[in-house]
């Protein structure tokens, strides 16, 4: 998947009432067929002439799901949603897809968009071409209220012994952890968020952690105002790499032009605060915010 990095804990929320044919714009379908290049005309131009394009999307939440009801939407299907109804494409049809097959479904031309906030990585940009960010996603921790430790980043855990720190088993963040120089006991091992959530306001740990919307979510959901989000936490470079991964969506190599017009209208999501607007529904803050990394500049090897 496209984060082998984090630790999301996302919901299946696809239902039976997906199951059926002829769906309207803006609704999931299921091996519908989509956006077949006819001649004459590029993606973008016969996209706007019907109005309508097609998107494939991995039912994943965040990102993008199906809801009982059909309707598709997630933060990649949001920000979608509002770049292409300002570039004069209102409607969209989803298809849904295994994550694994969104990059082989969008060059069969299964559909034109993939919706998935799919991220930006070279290997994947030798197949499709990134629009520009529209989030980032890294490591995230909560402390109790005021930081009595002052615990900013994991270095900071590691260096002092006596901190403890709640994460789940089997996260990837153990490693991160391990690799910034924190020891196994001074770790927490707990089996789910609400876990890691109940060991901070225990007092059986210091801090907790994961990637930032799932850390905000089970905050929000806690609705405990003993505890808060290290907003200047500093994200641990793994290996010599940050471990801070960027969210787009992708488009076929041939449709250049489909890219630069959704660059131009992103971008005035940014400049203007709509972007965070987008993404605050779905568990995003302004750490996760993509900034003025570009698509180029991640995926130079």
């Amino acid at each position: 998947m496209k984060k082998s990095m984090m630790s999301f804990v996302c919901t299946a929320i696809l239902s039976s009432s997906l199951l059926f044919a002829g769906c309207s714009a803006d609704t999931a379908q299921i091996g519908a067929p989509g956006g077949e290049q006819a001649s004459g005309g590029s993606t973008l131009e016969k996209a706007k002439q019907q109005g309508v394009v097609t998107v494939g999307f991995a039912n994943e939440v965040p990102y993008a799901y199906a809801t009982p009801d059909g309707k598709l939407t997630g933060e990649a299907v949001e920000v979608a949603r509002v770049v292409l109804e300002r570039m004069g494409i209102p409607e969209m049809n989803g298809v849904l897809t295994e994550f694994g097959s969104l990059i082989p479904g969008l060059k069969a031309n299964r559909f034109d968009i993939i919706t998935a906030g799919m991220y930006i990585t070279p290997k994947r940009a030798q197949e499709v071409a990134f629009a520009n960010p529209e989030y980032s996603i890294g490591e995230a921790i909560a402390v109790k209220k005021g930081n009595p430790l002052n615990l900013k980043s994991y270095a900071d855990i590691a260096a002092n012994p006596a901190a403890k720190i709640a994460v789940m088993g089997g996260a990837i963040e153990i490693e991160y952890l391990e690799k910034s120089g924190v020891k196994k006991e001074q770790m927490v091992l707990v089996p789910d968020q609400p876990s890691a959530v109940s060991a901070l306001q225990s007092g059986r740990a210091d801090a907790i952690t994961m990637t930032g919307p799932s850390l905000q979510a089970v905050l929000d959901s806690a609705k405990d105002d003993s505890l808060e989000r290290v907003m200047d936490f500093v994200q641990p470079e793994i290996d010599g790499k940050s471990v801070r991964g960027y969210g787009a969506a992708a488009f076929r190599k041939e449709d250049a032009d489909f890219v630069a017009a959704y660059n131009a209208e992103l971008q005035k999501l940014k400049e203007s605060g709509e972007l965070l607007k987008i993404l605050e529904p779905f568990g995003f803050t302004e750490q996760e915010l993509p900034g003025e990394m570009t698509a180029e500049e991640l995926v130079k090897e």
